[in-house]
């Protein structure tokens, strides 16, 4: 008897659904390019407990007849592709015919649909027509997603929180909104509406809908072509970046895919602009033949491949590297978030800093450092140790031994301090000195959760991207634990009414903001992790930099607080903090000594 048979249409549906639903975002992905396809002007998308009990996707489309209707929910049944040569001139989001009954294998669907002719009901549960009966609907069609995973348990044992599967569906659809400006796309979830575009056809308004009116206000437009590619867009000013890839769209013949190759190209076109580890915006949009591009490469159809790879990056970084060099991009000065858009765009000093460009006569008292307390404190020891106590219960007063008093010669190059005692000569590095001082008084203060907190006189607004939001409404104990007082402020933005007096005192607002992004990147949430991250980056972002002009009882107060941390000799990040040379190595060197 024969061992191999043909897998049954259910069983080879819900293998297809492995490939294909893996979670809510990829059932709202095929169900809005199925929309878009169809030539829809509005597509909304209604979820509730952030799609896992219910996704319903509607659109004013082509809709189907009931014959049609039925066939949709065949596996390989397309209206999209018909030949072997239409496989290598794809102008659809869909193609494969596999994404309806892959869905259908492991939920329930309720589809309505009209072709403007006649409306047509078809129930269905696991996979298996139920009911087919004529309905009334207007032209358009309104697909209902029920109990996701219901029948594999396995795989809705592993989806992700509602907060995570929430904002990779908010994540997507700003995508494809971006994608297509010209849609009109609304997305809410248990009725709370996240997002809805303008649909008018005008980018940058699609972007300010997406990513709020300071990203929009500090883009430019891009456009380029040569005798294969042809790109458009939009990319921001230097000044304006992330930590992360998130604020970059890559759109090809208008969909939306991932290409770490174009990522690189887009960083190394920014190379000098903007600091390193950091991302700009960019929303892309690539115009190609698409016979010179296989989307056929995942099910997910988000990955690509270029058959001119070369001709396309090479495009992609003239014409970003020509509109930077072209452009003025001093920022301004003055802005709404003053604090944040000079410290956002210093938040780092080349260390390899010539004395001759260091100002020596710059008033002190203009300088804004922070290593420990603000550089206003730093003559007043008594307001120092008043601080320290009300802040922290137990305020630390630890003094490494191993460290020896050393007494300060002066400093070179604007980053180094020259130290001397019996022992022989000492250089410390500044920055980290600095950054490990301020690195184990941010984490002894998130440690030990101190609650004292400031009010702020004017109160700072944040808003975020709707997909980032999700993530931070999701961890607003965090916020309430650390101390800080906020509220919600309309859509995607919070207010911060006093936070923690530990905060930098010169830029409180941009050290939040720096929590809010550690909170955001990492959802997988560890409250030692999580103290050590924002610990290491407020201490490195917060710190004086190399090239920072101080005076000498700053010098001896600095290495003071150094010789009170528990390890003095490496800043967070693993560099040294301090190295010597012992007298007998000078004399050595100086043939003083054999």
């Amino acid at each position: 008897m024969s061992k191999i048979k043909v897998m049954n249409e259910d069983l080879a549906n819900k293998i297809a659904a492995g490939e294909v639903v893996e979670r809510v975002m990829n059932v709202v992905k095929e169900l809005v390019e199925n929309s878009i396809d169809a030539g829809a002007s509005i597509i909304k998308v209604e979820l509730l407990e952030s799609g896992v009990k219910e996704i319903k996707v509607t659109d004013d489309g082509i809709g189907m007849d009931k014959e049609d209707s039925i066939m949709a929910f065949s596996r390989h049944a397309t209206s999209k592709l018909k030949t072997l040569d239409d496989l290598f001139n794809i102008n659809s989001l869909g193609f494969r015919g596999e994404a309806l009954p892959s869905i259908a294998s492991v939920s329930n669907v309720l589809l309505k649909t009209s072709d403007g002719k006649v409306g047509t009901m078809v129930t269905l549960e696991g996979g298996v027509i139920k009911d087919v009966k004529s309905c009334d609907l207007v032209k358009g069609t309104s697909i209902t997603v029920s109990n996701l995973f219901y029948n594999t348990p396995v795989r809705l044992k592993y989806l992700k929180s509602l907060y995570t599967e929430l904002a990779n569906v908010s994540d997507y659809l700003s995508k494809m909104a971006l994608s297509y400006p010209s849609i009109k796309f609304i997305l809410s979830n248990d009725s709370k509406e996240l997002i809805n575009t303008s649909g008018n056809g005008d980018l940058l308004k699609t972007i300010n809908n997406i990513y709020g009116l300071v990203v929009a206000s500090k883009m430019m437009e891009i456009v380029g072509e040569n005798d294969d590619y042809k790109i458009s867009g939009y990319i921001s000013y230097p000044e304006l970046s992330k930590s992360n890839r998130s604020g970059i769209t890559l759109l090809v013949n208008n969909r939306y895919v991932k290409s770490n190759e174009i990522v690189r190209c887009i960083l190394d076109a920014y190379h000098t602009y903007i600091f390193k580890d950091r991302c700009p915006y960019v929303v892309l949009k690539i115009e190609v033949d698409p016979f010179l591009v296989d989307v056929n490469v995942h099910p997910t159809k988000m990955e690509v491949k270029f058959s001119k790879m070369d001709s396309l990056t090479n495009l992609i970084n003239k014409v970003i590297s020509d509109r930077l060099s072209n452009k003025t991009l001093i920022p301004k000065a003055i802005e709404d978030n003053v604090e944040d858009n000079y410290y956002e765009d210093n938040l780092e000093v080349n260390y390899e800093v010539n004395d001759r460009e260091l100002d020596k006569d710059k008033k002190l008292e203009e300088i804004k450092f922070d290593f420990d307390i603000t550089k206003s404190d730093i003559n007043n020891k008594e307001n120092i140790d008043n601080i320290e106590n009300k802040d922290n219960k137990e305020n630390i007063e630890y003094e490494d031994t191993r460290l020896k008093n050393m007494y300060p010669i002066g400093i070179i190059h604007g980053t180094y301090i020259i130290c001397e005692n019996p022992d022989g000569m000492f250089i410390i590095d500044q920055h980290a000195a600095a950054e490990r001082i301020n690195y184990e008084k941010y984490y002894h203060a998130l440690s030990t959760h101190s609650k004292n907190t400031i009010d702020v006189l004017i109160p700072y607004k944040i808003e975020l991207p709707n997909s980032e939001y999700l993530i931070l409404e999701k961890h607003f104990d965090i916020l309430e634990r650390l101390g800080f007082n906020f509220e919600e402020f309309g859509n995607n933005t919070i207010i911060i009414r006093s936070h923690p007096t530990w905060l930098p005192k010169y830029a409180p607002l941009l050290a939040i903001k720096k929590i809010i992004e550690v909170i955001v990147n990492n959802e997988d949430f560890d409250e030692d992790k999580f103290n050590e991250k924002v610990s290491i980056t407020l201490a490195c972002k917060m710190s004086i930099k190399a090239g920072d002009v101080i005076t000498m009882p700053d010098i001896e107060f600095l290495i003071s607080e150094l010789r009170k941390t528990k390890n003095p000799f490496t800043c967070p990040h693993g560099r040294p903090t301090i190295i010597t040379y012992t007298k007998y190595d000078l004399e050595k060197m100086f043939k003083r000594a054999m």
